[in-house]
């Protein structure tokens, strides 16, 4: 039951709404005086599901000091809904849990994490209520490894490193080294990695170099980056197969017509690759009153 004094010491603002500005003069803190005031509902309870998701959400047991909740989330880009829902976070899970809470945002470009980095202020610009202040984790403070000895010691690290430093000029040398000390680590630990690592690269161009570099040697990795490497391969023989059966065709088609077709024009039907570009030679093939003129529209 709540108390006289609990209402009292609130209700006294409802009846009194510029009473805060005398309050804050006592308080030092210049807040001008208002110019109206709205009571507003007090119910904070959500009236329908609002889902709201954490990326990641460890709890962290410590030695000194206890548990805390650490919340990941990864950044790719600027988004200005996050000043919203990162403070949502903390607080929902600092009252759910009654845990202290860390929010590290992890980024893959230096924009991205120094916008992420500034702290996200909730009140007015005389006094904030609440201030969150992210870790960031990007290209700006993870270290460049490119000391096998280094990345083998903690490969966990070096793949967060590789993947925060996709975009870095120097990628190449980060992923070879890691990619050797792999070479040491049992399947179930260099598994996981590689195929992290790959999701980390995205469509970037460093994802070629690792893919590269993965299949150096596809009977130590057998994660299933080397299960699509091989599908590749195969689906790249399919469509080869079809170009070149398409490409005779052509030429069959133009023979049986009696059309004269010159070697230029043979090794050029032959060596075109794209299924499309052959498809429209074929159409043109059966009507065409000259070989070159299946070239014509190009």
């Amino acid at each position: 039951m709540v108390s006289s004094p609990h209402e009292a010491m609130h209700r006294i603002f409802q009846e009194y709404p510029g009473l805060f500005s005398r309050v804050s003069e006592v308080l030092g803190v210049d807040i001008p005086p208002p110019t109206s005031v709205t009571l507003m509902p007090t119910d904070l309870t959500e009236a329908r599901p609002v889902e709201r998701r954490v990326d990641t959400l460890l709890r962290i047991e410590t030695e000194v000091g206890g548990p805390f909740l650490l919340a990941i989330e990864a950044q790719g880009k600027k988004d200005p809904d996050k000043t919203v829902s990162w403070p949502y976070y903390v607080t929902y899970l600092h009252n759910r849990y009654r845990l202290p809470v860390l929010l590290l945002v992890v980024c893959q470009d230096h924009a991205t994490a120094q916008w992420a980095a500034r702290p996200i202020s909730i009140g007015i610009r005389q006094w904030q209520t609440f201030v969150l202040s992210p870790l960031v984790v990007g290209p700006h403070n993870m270290p460049v490894i490119t000391d096998v000895a280094k990345a083998r010691k903690d490969l966990a690290l070096a793949t967060l490193a590789a993947i925060t430093h996709a975009d870095n000029p120097d990628v190449g040398a980060i992923l070879k080294t890691l990619s050797a000390a792999l070479r040491d680590a049992p399947e179930a630990i260099a598994d996981p990695i590689v195929e992290l690592t790959a999701q980390g690269l995205g469509n970037r161009p460093a994802a070629q170099q690792w893919r590269n570099l993965v299949a150096v040697d596809l009977s130590f990795y057998k994660s299933f980056m080397s299960e699509e490497i091989r599908d590749e391969g195969r689906a790249q023989g399919r469509a080869q197969g079809r170009a070149e059966g398409r490409a005779e065709d052509i030429l069959l088609v133009l023979e049986q017509r009696g059309l004269t077709v010159p070697d230029r024009m043979r090794e050029r039907i032959t060596d075109c690759g794209d299924p499309e570009t052959l498809r429209q030679w074929l159409v043109r093939a059966v009507t065409a009153a000259a070989a070159e003129e299946i070239f014509a529209e190009e």
